[in-house]
């Protein structure tokens, strides 16, 4: 398995002066630390306005800060929100592919829609329409991405006339595309678009088993690509925290970890937000010593050992990626770093070791289907030279506009002598 690690920027107030700059620099001091590990990816989440939960509101910016401190570790969205409402399909394109050029083609494209109110509302994004923008959108944006010129688009959700998106990627024809999954049914989504599955879901073995199976199957079976490249991947999201005494493990982690779970329901299933008022972290420390000794999710949170054998099952079940959220709560920086290199030290080898020889068993495999679903694709009609309207300079249209109604404009040297040496050549 490949192995990432996971950032909300989780804040728990009370929010006290330079708190938040600390955060940042201790998230990028951790990227460059796993880096340096051999660890695989690092996936940065887009978030608006959920307090507490996630300042992470302008991903592009941290990764691109990371990639300037490392040299290996792919640099995942995940994930882009996707609906015009938050942001142009043409922009995600612009800044995926400079993103691309800047880290030296290291980026993994991860998308989703949200289902947060607070975000949802605050962008005007209508709720009921969320999946189909996605859904546009991505399509799109990989169009953008692949094409020369892009021969623009009449859509429900956007419209633009015919451009060329650049930069162009260094990955072609774009970065790996992701979707974020937080049931079974968009896993199976994700199968049948060709794409891969960020799954953040907390499941056992056994529903992790058929999670893998639905989707490769489905893959098999039914896969037609909303992108111009199939990535087969399904990445699984976990807790984290290692040390050599399993109490010590869980006192150090253990309540971030519920932490993120809490305040993740909180913005997304139960809770009542007043902006800029609710305490997140005392609704969740007044909840807390109700909480069962052990809760869901936790298996990530341990020994080596027992995180050994936690993610073993995973393996078993032919996950190809967990991410790790280790930044959760009130986590302290030095304790995730020793957790880091713990972990690399002495659990991530044996995985890694099986990484090379299980992807070339898995491509052969997969290569036959892929090759079939990319047949049952329907392509966008690219244009031909003589179909691209040229778009012509606003300052010549006003020129030849004051010069058809006989107004005369302000002189021009530079103008003037530019527009005569075109004319004779």
């Amino acid at each position: 398995m490949r192995f990432g690690i996971f950032y909300e920027h989780q804040l728990p107030r009370p929010w006290t002066e330079g708190l938040e700059l600390q955060l940042f620099q201790d998230a990028l001091d951790q990227v460059e630390l796993a880096d340096r590990l051999g660890f695989d990816n690092v996936w940065e989440v887009e978030h608006h306005f959920l307090e507490e939960y996630s300042h992470s509101s302008a991903p592009e910016i941290f990764l691109a800060a990371c990639s300037q401190r490392t040299k290996q570790i792919r640099l995942g969205h995940g994930i882009v929100l996707m609906p015009p409402g938050y942001n142009h399909p043409a922009r995600v394109a612009e800044r995926i592919a400079t993103l691309d050029l800047v880290s030296r083609g290291r980026v993994e494209w991860g998308t989703g829609e949200s289902s947060a109110l607070l975000e949802l509302g605050g962008y005007r994004v209508a709720v009921d329409d969320k999946r189909n923008a996605w859904r546009e959108a991505v399509e799109q944006c990989a169009n953008m991405m692949a094409m020369d010129p892009y021969p623009g688009f009449e859509g429900q959700f956007f419209s633009m006339p015919t451009r060329n998106i650049v930069p162009k990627p260094v990955q072609k024809p774009h970065p790996p595309l992701w979707v974020a999954c937080s049931n079974r049914e968009t896993i199976k989504l994700a199968a049948r678009l060709g794409i891969g599955a960020l799954t953040f879901a907390f499941v056992d073995p056994a529903e992790a088993r058929q999670w893998v199976d639905d989707y490769y199957r489905i893959l098999r079976e039914e896969c037609v690509p909303i992108g111009h490249a199939v990535n087969a991947n399904i990445a699984m999201v976990s807790s984290f925290g290692v040390h050599h005494d399993a109490e010590e493990a869980r006192r150090r982690f253990q309540d971030g970890f519920r932490f993120f779970q809490f305040a993740l329901g909180w913005h997304y299933g139960f809770g009542e937000q007043i902006p800029g008022r609710t305490d997140i972290w005392a609704k969740f420390e007044a909840a807390l010593p109700h909480m069962p000794p052990a809760a869901m999710g936790e298996g990530g949170i341990g020994t080596p050992k027992q995180v050994r054998d936690h993610l073993r099952t995973f393996a078993d079940c032919g996950v190809d990626q967990v991410t790790f959220i280790q930044q959760a709560g009130r986590n302290r920086h030095d304790h995730i770093c020793e957790a880091l290199e713990m972990f690399a030290g002495e659990v991530m080898g044996e995985f890694k070791a099986e990484e090379a020889e299980r992807v070339r068993r898995k491509e052969e495999e997969l290569a036959p289907y892929i090759a079939a679903a990319m047949e049952r694709k329907t392509w966008m009609k690219p244009l031909a030279d003589e179909e691209i309207e040229p778009v012509v300079a606003l300052g010549r249209q006003i020129a030849e506009r004051a010069a058809a109604e006989g107004q005369p404009l302000p002189p021009n040297p530079v103008r003037e002598r530019w527009v005569a040496a075109l004319a004779k050549g």
